[in-house]
C-alpha cells in the first residue's frame, strides 16, 4: 500500500509540473525566439531542394515520426515497403531497437527481452488486441506471424491507461496496413530461396528452403471501402551441431571435476508456415469508420536429432588412469566398459491459429465513439519421440566401448570410440541402459510425448472520448471485458518392443527394419565418424512397438487448465497545453481498475480433481508528460504502476503430495504428515512502480539521438515457496495403530508464491545519423545505433541469491551501417548483448534456466530495385546471417570451460525478388 500511495504523490507532483510549465509560457517564449529565427533561415535554404527517400530510409523516417509523435515512450519499426519489414523476421527486427534483445531458439530469434525483463514481463498485441500464444504460457512465439504481413512494430515502453493487456516490461503491439489510410491500389509479390551453410547433417533432412508471399490493397466506392489481403508461405530449414553436457562432478572426494555424460546430437529442422491476413474498412463519411481484421497461420516445425548419449562418471564409469588436469578441470582422459544409447529423436508440431476482430469509430460533435469485439484461439499439438538402440539390452552385457576424450577451446568435448556405431549388424533397437526397468521388463525402448494446447480468448472494449479544449484537450473513459481459457494436456506412454515384451525373460533386441534404414549420420563435429539413422515416427506407425500409457503421478500432474476473466475500466484526461509561441506540454494522465477472477482445474497426484481460484482488484494509475519545446528536442517524464500476470503452469492447479508417517500426530503444520508440491492458482501477478524519463533531439526527418534512463521496483516478485494448503478430503492410509485422523490436515506444498521483489534500473542511449547531415557527397549513407545498460537487485530465487534476473543482460548493443540511394541498398547490422540467464529445454522437455555466454551476432545485405524502365518496381536482394557463425553456450557456475549446451547454427543465406505493381 506504501508504494501506491507514493505513486500517487508523484502523479500529483506531475500535475503541478504541468500546471508550472503552463504558467512559464512567457520566459519560454523568449527562450525560443533566436532558435525559431535560426529555423526559419534553414526552412529558407531548404525551399527549392525536395528530397525523396523511399525502402529502408523511408521506413527510418516513419520510426522516427512515429517516436516523435507518440505521447508515450516508444520505439517503432516501419516496414520498408509492403511486405518487407528490415529483417526476415520480427523478433529480429524488434531486437535491434533500443533496450531489447532476443535469445535464439534452435538458430531463430525468438524470445524477447525488454529493459532486462523476460518475455513473461510483457505482452504482444494484433492491432491493439490481446493474442493466444502457441507455447505452454503467455510469451508469444513470434514466428507465428509472418514479417511479410506486419506493416509496422510499436513497442510500448510506458503504458497509458488506454492501452488493455499492457505488460510490466513493456507492450509489443503489431500493426496491420489499413488500406484506407493507405490511399492507392497496389500489388506486392516477392519470392526467395533460402540455404544454410552446415549441409545436410542428418540423412533424410535439407539444407535449403524458400519463402513466398503477395499483398494486395485497393480502395473502391469512392474511397469509401478498402480491402487489404496477404498471403506469406514458407518452408525454412535449419542444421545445428548440438552438445550437451550431464554436467561435471568430482572424480573424487576433493578430486578435479570430469565430464559425467554427454547427450550431444546433430539436429535439423523444417518449418512450414503458411500465414493469411484479410483487412475489410468501411468509412461511408468523415465520421464513421468500422473495420473487420482476420488473420490465420497454420505452423508445422519437423525437427530430427540424432546423437549418442554417452553415460560416463555418472553412468558407473571409473576414469581411467594418465587422465590429464589443467587448472582443476579433466580435459583428456578415457573411460572403458562404456555403453553409449543411440539416439534417433523426432519432434514435430502443428498449430493453427485464428485471430478475428470488429471495430468501429464514430464521431459526433465533440464525443468519439470506439467499440471493438476480438476472438482468438489456437491449436497445438506436439509428437516428441525418443527412440533408443544400441549393442544389446541392459547395462549388465556388451559389446562395451573404449571412449577416449579431449577438451575442445569452443567449449565442448570431442571423443574417440572403438565401436563402428554406424553399423546395424552392430547397433539394435533395445534399452542399452535398461531405464525404465520398473515399469517396462527390460527396460523402455523409447519414449512418445504428445501432449496439447488449447488457447481461447474472447474480448469486447468500448470507450468514449469527449473532447474540451484547452489544456485538458479531452477526456476518455472506457471499459474491457477478456474471457481467457488456457490448457495443457500431457498423453505420454513408454516404447516396448512388441518382441521384448513377448519374451519371458524380456531380454530381445531387434534389428532396425531394412525399410526404415537411412544412410548413416555422421557426427564429425565429436569426432564420431557416423552412426545408425532410422525414421523413428515411421517405426511406430509399424507397430515394431507396444506403446505403455504412463500412469506415474508425475505425468496427471503435468496436465492443467486456466481461465482468466478480466475487467478492466479506464479513466484518461488527455493534455495539450501550447507554451509559448513554438512549444507545447502534450501527454495524458490517467487510471486503469483491473479486477480479476482466476481459477484453474487439475489434479493432485494425478488423479484427484483440484478445481481452485481467486478473484482481486488492482488499481494502476499512469502519467505520461512530453515537452516539446520546438519542433527538434523533446523532454519526456512518465510514472505507472503495472503488473505482469503469472506464468500459466504457475497457476495450474494440480500437484503432487505425500505423506511421512514419523509427523502423522503432529499439529505443527510446517512439519505435518501431509507436504507436496505444485502450481498455484490463487499467485497474484507481478506488480511494479517505474519512472521514465527520456530526452530526444530531432536534427532531420531521417535523424535523431535520445537518451532515457528507468527505474522500476518491482513490490513482489514469483519463486517457488512452502505454503500452507488444507488437505482435508484427500485420500491417505494412517500408519498401523494409529488413529483415524492425523494431529493436522494443514501441510507444506512448495508452489509458486509473491514473494520480496526489488528494483531493476538502466539507460539508454540511441540515434540515428544520415551522413549527408555532414555533406552531400556522403548522401545515402547512414548509421543507426543503441546502447542499454541494466541493474538490478531483484533475487529470483532467494535461496540461491547469486541467481540473476532471467532474460538480463547488463550491456546490450546493436548497430547498423547502411547505404541506399538510387535503387541500390546494403546495410550491415551487429547486436551484442552480454551474458544473460538463458530459459532452455531441460530433461523430459521442461524449461531451465542456464546461464549463457554472451553473443554478437551479424548480418549483412545488399540489394538492388530499378527504378524506371520497363523493369521498375522488380527488386533484388541478397541477404547474410549469422555471417560470424556465433554459436549459443551455456555454462555453469560461472566457469566457460564446464559448457552445459554448444549450439552451433552455422550461416544463412537467402537471395530473392521482389515486385510491385
Amino acid at each position: 500500500m506504501t508504494n501506491f500511495i507514493d505513486m500517487r504523490k508523484l502523479l500529483l507532483g506531475g500535475t503541478a509540473m504541468f500546471a508550472l510549465a503552463a504558467g512559464a509560457a512567457p520566459a519560454f517564449a523568449q527562450d525560443q525566439a533566436a532558435a525559431e529565427q535560426q529555423g526559419e533561415q534553414a526552412d529558407e535554404q531548404a525551399a527549392g531542394d525536395v528530397i525523396v527517400v523511399s525502402g529502408y530510409r523511408a521506413a527510418l523516417a516513419e520510426s522516427i515520426e512515429t517516436k516523435r509523435e507518440m505521447d508515450v515512450i516508444v520505439e517503432s519499426i516501419s516496414a520498408e515497403d509492403i511486405g518487407k519489414l528490415p529483417d526476415n523476421s520480427i523478433a529480429e527486427a524488434i531486437a535491434r531497437l533500443p533496450g531489447l534483445t532476443a535469445q535464439r531458439i534452435d538458430g531463430r530469434a525468438q524470445a524477447i527481452s525488454i529493459r532486462g525483463l523476460a518475455p513473461d514481463f510483457s505482452t504482444t498485441l494484433l492491432n491493439g488486441r490481446e493474442q493466444v500464444t502457441t507455447g505452454d504460457n503467455r510469451g508469444i512465439e513470434f514466428d507465428q506471424y509472418p514479417s511479410e504481413l506486419i506493416g509496422r512494430v510499436d513497442v510500448y515502453k510506458t503504458p497509458h491507461s488506454g492501452l488493455i493487456g499492457q505488460g510490466l516490461s513493456g507492450t509489443v503491439d503489431l500493426r496491420t496496413i489499413r488500406p484506407l489510410e493507405y490511399g492507392r491500389r497496389a500489388l506486392s509479390v516477392s519470392a526467395r530461396g533460402e540455404k544454410v551453410s552446415l549441409g545436410e547433417l542428418n540423412s533424410g533432412s535439407t539444407d535449403t528452403g524458400y519463402r513466398v508471399s503477395g499483398t494486395y490493397i485497393d480502395q473502391f466506392a469512392n474511397d469509401t471501402i478498402g480491402v487489404m489481403l496477404g498471403a506469406a508461405h514458407m518452408v525454412s530449414p535449419s542444421q545445428i551441431e548440438r552438445y550437451n553436457s550431464w554436467g561435471y562432478p568430482t572424480v573424487s572426494d576433493g578430486g578435479p571435476l570430469v565430464i559425467g555424460g554427454s547427450k550431444p546430437y546433430v539436429q535439423s529442422n523444417e518449418l512450414t508456415r503458411t500465414g493469411v491476413i484479410g483487412s475489410i474498412e468501411f468509412q461511408p463519411s468523415s465520421n464513421f469508420n468500422t473495420r473487420i481484421d482476420a488473420y490465420y497461420s497454420k505452423f508445422k516445425d519437423d525437427q530430427i536429432l540424432r546423437g549418442i548419449e554417452l553415460p560416463l562418471l555418472w553412468g558407473g564409469l571409473a576414469l581411467q588412469p594418465g587422465y590429464t588436469v589443467e587448472d582443476g578441470l579433466v580435459t583428456q582422459g578415457t573411460f572403458a566398459g562404456a555403453k553409449g544409447i543411440v539416439r534417433n529423436d523426432a519432434n514435430r508440431r502443428d498449430s493453427d491459429l485464428y485471430s478475428l476482430g470488429w471495430s468501429a469509430e464514430y464521431e459526433t460533435g465533440r464525443w468519439t465513439l470506439v467499440g471493438d469485439v476480438s476472438y482468438s484461439r489456437v491449436d497445438r499439438k506436439d509428437t516428441i519421440v525418443e527412440s533408443y538402440a544400441g549393442t544389446s539390452r541392459g547395462a549388465g552385457s556388451g559389446p562395451y566401448d573404449t571412449i577416449g576424450f579431449t577438451f575442445d577451446p569452443e567449449g565442448f568435448y570431442r571423443f574417440d570410440t572403438d565401436l563402428d556405431y554406424s553399423d546395424p549388424g552392430l547397433i539394435q533397437l533395445t534399452s542399452p541402459q535398461g531405464w525404465g526397468a520398473d515399469i517396462v521388463p527390460g527396460g523402455q525402448d523409447g519414449y512418445l510425448n504428445m501432449p496439447s494446447i488449447k488457447d481461447e480468448i474472447t474480448a469486447f472494449r468500448g470507450s468514449a472520448n469527449y473532447a474540451l479544449g484547452g489544456g485538458i484537450d479531452s477526456i476518455e473513459v472506457g471499459a474491457n471485458f477478456t474471457m481467457r481459457s488456457k490448457s495443457y494436456t500431457p498423453d505420454e506412454f513408454f516404447l516396448s518392443l512388441a518382441a521384448n515384451v513377448a519374451d519371458p525373460d524380456h531380454n530381445t533386441s531387434v534389428p532396425i527394419p531394412q525399410d526404415a534404414l537411412l544412410d548413416p549420420t555422421e557426427l564429425a563435429y565429436l569426432g564420431i565418424p557416423g552412426m545408425v539413422a532410422y525414421d523413428p515416427i515411421k517405426l511406430i506407425d509399424s507397430g515394431i512397438y507396444d506403446l505403455i500409457r504412463n500412469t506415474n503421478n508425475d505425468v496427471g500432474v503435468k496436465g492443467w487448465s486456466v481461465n482468466e476473466d478480466v475487467l478492466t475500466g479506464w479513466v484518461k484526461a488527455n493534455i495539450d497545453q501550447p507554451v509559448g509561441d513554438n512549444g507545447s506540454l502534450t501527454g495524458n494522465i490517467g487510471l486503469q481498475v483491473v479486477y480479476t477472477d482466476q481459477s484453474s482445474e487439475g489434479f493432485a497426484n494425478g488423479n484427484i480433481a483440484v478445481n481452485e481460484g481467486s478473484k482481486y482488484t488492482e488499481l494502476l494509475p499512469s502519467m505520461n508528460l512530453s515537452f516539446r519545446f520546438d519542433d527538434s528536442n523533446v523532454l519526456r517524464f512518465g510514472l505507472a504502476r503495472t503488473l505482469a500476470r503469472p506464468r500459466m503452469e504457475q497457476m495450474k492447479a494440480s500437484f503432487n503430495f505425500g505423506t511421512n508417517d514419523a509427523f502423522y500426530n503432529s499439529t505443527d503444520p510446517t512439519n505435518s504428515f501431509f507436504s507436496g508440491g505444485g502450481g498455484n492458482p490463487n499467485v497474484r501477478p507481478w506488480i511494479a512502480d517505474s519512472v521514465d524519463v527520456s530526452y530526444e533531439h530531432y536534427f532531420s526527418p531521417e535523424a535523431y539521438v535520445a537518451v532515457a534512463g528507468f527505474y522500476k521496483y518491482l513490490e513482489t516478485y514469483i519463486y517457488n515457496q512452502n505454503i500452507l494448503y488444507d488437505f482435508t478430503g484427500f485420500d491417505y492410509t494412517p500408519p498401523p495403530g494409529e488413529g483415524p485422523e492425523p494431529g493436522t490436515f494443514l501441510g507444506r506444498v512448495n508452489a509458486p508464491a509473491n514473494g520480496s521483489g526489488g528494483t531493476i534500473y538502466g539507460l539508454e542511449l540511441s540515434g540515428t545519423l544520415p551522413f549527408n547531415l555532414f555533406t552531400g557527397a556522403l548522401d545515402g549513407f547512414g548509421v543507426v545505433g543503441s546502447y542499454s545498460y541494466t541493474e538490478s537487485s531483484i533475487q529470483p530465487d532467494p535461496n540461491n541469491p547469486s541467481q540473476p534476473l532471467p532474460g538480463l543482460s547488463k550491456h546490450v548493443a546493436n548497430g547498423t551501417v547502411y547505404f541506399e540511394k538510387s535503387g541500390f541498398s546494403a546495410r550491415a547490422s551487429v547486436r551484442h548483448r552480454s551474458k544473460f540467464l538463458a530459459e532452455v529445454v531441460g530433461f523430459g522437455v521442461s524449461r531451465v534456466n542456464r546461464t549463457a555466454k554472451g553473443e554478437t551476432i551479424v548480418d549483412a545485405q545488399i540489394g538492388y530495385e530499378f527504378q524506371d524502365g520497363p523493369l521498375e518496381g522488380l527488386g533484388i536482394l541478397l541477404q547474410g546471417q549469422n555471417l560470424t557463425d556465433e554459436p549459443f553456450i551455456t555454462y555453469e557456475n560461472g566457469d566457460l570451460r564446464r559448457v552445459i549446451d554448444y549450439q552451433r547454427y552455422g550461416r544463412r543465406y537467402l537471395l530473392g525478388l521482389s515486385y510491385k505493381f
